[in-house]
């Protein structure tokens, strides 16, 4: 261990060391994270006010959309700062922070995605018995769940990297902080307790999509019964954008963080980490309302509402000219 430094901060590599790339870089994220923002807090707002969209399936996609904003909100800001402001410079503190909220909002959405499986499976399975089941305190719970367990993970999975000292290459080749980069540049043997959490994070991923492949297939036979047309297009528009969600969301996590390590990361590596950080966030609104009638409708009365409202205060403001 002589002559060995210790790294006292990072250095995001990003896309590119040219400033005008830089800038470049930073107003397409920057455009891409306001999308992102406005589609899920409309998404938010529309299921939080609209009294007909007051049902768990609406109620877990509110959730999803809420850690969509908070998953994205956590790179992508620093990664616009850094580009507009070219300095790429990231603390250890920093550092670990970014590990810790994305690992625990990813794993959140994982479990959402699950619970929202379990939902579907109990109203198309047990319809009947739906109110029953999936009341609002079985719903909170679930969600309340999955919110804790994302962030335990995180908070194991962060205390396990960062216990360990790091030397030689400041450098980590992303727009930011992983931890496969932080554990080829520790000075130490990996730490027991990161096996232990990639072993947990395995499990509850393997499992997540076995409960999803099992509600889907009884979902699938259940819909397949259904003897009009009618019926079954309706169910199929309801499963379909959650599976399709879940697919894109665990394929592009499992291509990055499963693929073989690179000494020297290429550009379709952090191409890829974009897919997976940027991509699911702005794509899953569009999944949910491009064929939701529900959600079109809701937009609908609220705007209706503002107008409504706007035209009773020009009104009110003209009858005190009066």
């Amino acid at each position: 261990m002589a002559n060995v430094s210790l790294v006292t901060e990072f250095f995001l590599l990003g896309f590119s060391d040219v400033p005008e790339l830089q800038t470049f870089h930073g107003v397409l994220f920057l455009l891409l994270y306001l999308a992102t923002l406005v589609s899920n807090l409309l998404i938010t707002a529309l299921i939080t006010l609209d009294l007909k969209l007051q049902t768990p399936m609406y109620f877990f996609l509110r959730s999803l959309s809420l850690l969509d904003v908070s998953f994205v909100s956590v790179p992508v800001p620093n990664f616009i700062i850094d580009s507009f402001t070219h300095n790429n410079s990231i603390s250890i503190l920093g550092c670990a922070f970014q590990i810790l909220l994305m690992t625990s909002f990813a794993a959140g959405e994982t479990f959402v995605l699950t619970a929202m499986s379990y939902d579907h499976y109990v109203a198309i399975c047990h319809p009947l018995h739906y109110e029953v089941i999936m009341n609002s305190r079985v719903c909170a719970l679930m969600a309340g769940a999955s919110w804790a367990l994302g962030g335990l993970f995180g908070a194991v999975y962060t205390a396990g990297t960062f216990s360990m000292p790091f030397c030689g290459s400041s450098m980590i080749p992303e727009f930011f902080c992983d931890i496969p980069s932080l554990l080829r540049i520790s000075c130490s043997q990996t730490p027991i307790v990161v096996y232990v959490s990639i072993a947990i994070g395995m499990y509850a991923g393997v499992s997540c999509c076995i409960c999803i492949v099992i509600s889907y297939v009884y979902i699938f036979s259940t819909v397949l019964k259904i003897p009009t047309t009618q019926g079954r297009s309706k169910a199929f528009s309801t499963c379909l954008p959650h599976l399709l969600v879940f697919t894109v969301f665990m394929l592009t996590a499992c291509i990055v963080y499963l693929k073989p390590p690179s000494s020297t990361p290429s550009v379709l590596d952090r191409l890829l980490s974009v897919i997976y950080t940027v991509l699911p966030p702005v794509f899953n609104p569009v999944i949910y309302s491009l064929r939701n009638s529900d959600m079109k409708w809701a937009l609908i009365r609220l705007l209706q509402r503002l107008k409504a409202k706007n035209f009773t205060s020009i009104s009110n403001s003209k009858c005190l000219c009066l």
